[in-house]
């Protein structure tokens, strides 16, 4: 085995020149000033290490240096965690042991080479002077977790503004803009009903169209002033004699540019939009400044005045676009999570007005929850439903059948939206979640008391219920009562464990992510999941009556006195894994499933921060495993 701890030197002059641009490919040397880098290179002696040999260990005191791999790995072992798939890995660009090395402290892992390694060692003493002379440097010293957090993000920001801005080019074809089905009539149409309807749907035009779609003409707000009432034309007479026509057309192939270009020549503000000949929607002057700015109130304001569920759908697309254009503006994953859960809020308020106004049904008389995802405020943009009713004690028969039909009505209404029904059948429009508040007592009560794995494996999301609509006070009430019961209920939180450590982070035993035989892993399954299910124990545990994760791991961090460092990095974590999920969901990526990453054809910090989240992921599910396994 080579000496690998003398006869080395810093690399000559002609070398640095060779490895500076290898270090600034990589955090934190990418941040720094190239004064700093070069003191690092001068600083530090290069060192080979073969398959198996160990670069420092726990018998050997306070680490007294840091290492930058250059090529190959290194696995840490933490004792018998290897038994446990305890190990972790660091690759090619990255340092350690930096937490060791910043505290003066010894290891508390073996660190052995995995294949021939080559690395850069910068002495202790010589890593102080330069965090003293670098601020990057010394940032991720000591917030190397949330400095590839705060990187990870930039580098979204980056991808999606650019990706914003191209949506929004007037090089967007028409075909891409125009959403809502287009109002018409014919020319036999009254001029009272055409002014009626468009004055009930608060447009300002209404197309003429003849037989087979083809159009004849428009009339515009701006026309009914010259053409109608200072003409004196009565009410009754048809709109094809006030109509304006020729009509100034664009079909699906055209750009926007291509409107605002015919609009501006001719002094007009409206323009129809064909196929082969076919009206198939509307551009106004109105939509060619929106597509150049969507906001929070322009898009619930939009979901507000729909009128019904064609028209919801229509609108439902601009929370999806509404969501890329937050990323493009750098918002993290927790604001942005709770803005597409607030919209998706008040979709569903909406639709429930709506719905329950067709089927005569009083909203104060029962209570919509949303669970799950929504429940806990951090929807994606690729989300079904989960939901339920409680209704009143005392509720009839009759009640209870038209408040199913109504669940079920707006279920479907929902998926038309593009919120899919549950797979698992959990909707208010099934018989097992319409349920009196004294049935869903009972139910609860069956959970904690008596359930099985299997049976809270299904029942687990019912735990992150939130009132949304109706007689608040009904949920409420089944919330206090049910983290009351469980925190005094050890078998449940047992049980509860046992389902959080049914799956693993996918990391093999030398610490490296494992992907799958196609190269991909589940983001959801594997990465958040984690982090929703341990919280959720946590909270129940802890009597913390936060639904949602980042807030239930705060709370639940400080009642169990660990260090705010410690909580922060499970947060830190789990919201990185939630930004992946929203930039592959907004990718359209791995088919089917919008939670398949492939962790290949990330970007080098990413996977870094990938490696680090499911590394601390395992961490929090070791913590479980002694808190309610042994």
């Amino acid at each position: 085995m080579p000496d690998s701890s003398s006869g080395h030197s810093p690399p000559p002059s002609s070398l640095l020149a060779a490895l500076r641009p290898e270090l600034v490919r990589h955090p934190p040397f990418a941040q720094m000033e190239g004064d700093a880098v070069d003191f690092f290179l001068a600083h530090s002696e290069q060192r080979y290490y073969a398959p198996g040999e160990t670069l420092v260990e726990p018998g050997g005191g306070a680490v007294g240096e840091i290492f930058f791999i250059r090529q190959g790995a290194v696995t840490g072992l933490k004792g018998l965690a290897e038994l446990s798939g305890g190990a972790f890995q660091y690759e090619a660009g990255e340092l350690f042991p930096v937490s060791a090395a910043v505290a003066r402290r010894a290891v508390t892992a073996t660190y052995r080479s995995t294949g021939d390694t080559f690395v850069l060692a910068l002495p202790r003493v010589a890593m102080e002077e330069l965090a003293a002379r670098s601020p990057q440097f010394a940032d991720f010293l000591n917030r190397r977790v949330a400095g590839f957090l705060e990187l990870s993000r930039r580098a979204l920001q980056v991808a999606f503004a650019s990706q914003t801005l191209a949506e929004q080019s007037l090089e967007t074809p028409l075909g891409e803009l125009v959403r809502a089905e287009p109002v018409t009539c014919s020319p036999a149409t009254p001029l009272l009903d055409a002014l009626a309807g468009m004055h009930a749907r608060r447009i300002g035009s209404i197309v003429v169209t003849g037989e087979g779609g083809a159009v004849e003409g428009i009339l515009t707000r701006y026309d009914v002033l010259g053409r109608v009432a200072l003409a004196g034309t009565p009410l009754e007479a048809p709109v094809g004699q006030v109509m304006v026509q020729p009509v100034h057309t664009l079909t699906v192939e055209h750009t926007a540019q291509d409107a605002a270009l015919l609009m501006s020549q001719h002094g007009i503000r409206h323009v129809p939009v064909t196929r082969g000949g076919v009206l198939v929607g509307l551009v106004s002057e109105r939509d060619l400044f929106a597509m150049q700015r969507l906001s929070l109130k322009q898009v619930s304001t939009s979901i507000r005045a729909a009128q019904d569920v064609a028209t919801l759908r229509m609108v439902a697309q601009d929370i999806r676009r509404f969501a890329r254009n937050l990323l493009g503006q750098g918002v993290q994953a927790r604001q942005l999570t709770t803005l597409i859960s607030h919209l998706n809020d008040v979709l569903t308020v909406h639709l429930l007005e709506l719905k329950a106004a067709e089927h005569g049904i009083h909203l104060d008389r029962m209570c919509w929850l949303a669970l799950g995802s929504e429940g806990r405020s951090e929807q994606t943009v690729a989300t079904d439903q989960d939901n339920a009713l409680v209704l009143r004690d005392g509720t009839t028969d009759a009640e209870r059948r038209a408040a199913l039909a109504f669940g079920r009505d707006v279920n479907l209404a929902l998926a038309e939206c593009g919120y899919p029904l549950c797979r698992g059948g959990v909707m208010a429009g099934e018989e097992a979640c319409c349920l009196t508040l004294r049935q869903w007592r009972e139910r609860f009560s069956q959970w904690i008391d008596h359930g099985g794995p299997g049976d809270l494996l299904n029942a687990s999301i019912f735990f992150d219920l939130r009132p949304l609509a109706g007689d608040m006070a009904l949920a409420e009430v089944l919330r206090a009562e049910v983290l009351e019961s469980a925190r005094r209920t050890p078998r449940f939180l047992k049980q509860l464990a046992l389902n959080a450590l049914s799956h693993g982070a996918p990391l093999n035993w030398m610490g490296a992510i494992a992907a799958d035989e196609q190269g991909t892993l589940d983001l959801k399954l594997q990465g958040t999941a984690i982090f929703v299910d341990a919280a959720r124990l946590y909270s129940l545990a802890h009597g913390v009556p936060a639904a949602n994760t980042r807030e239930r791991l705060e709370g639940v961090g400080a009642r169990m006195g660990l260090a705010r460092s410690e909580y922060e990095a499970w947060v830190g974590a789990f919201e990185f894994l939630q930004m992946l999920r929203l930039r592959i969901q907004l990718e359209g990526q791995e088919g089917d499933n919008p939670n398949r990453l492939r962790p290949a054809a990330l970007n080098d910090i990413d996977r870094r921060m990938l490696k680090e989240s499911l590394r601390l992921a395992r961490m929090l599910q070791q913590r479980m495993h002694l808190d309610y396994e042994r």
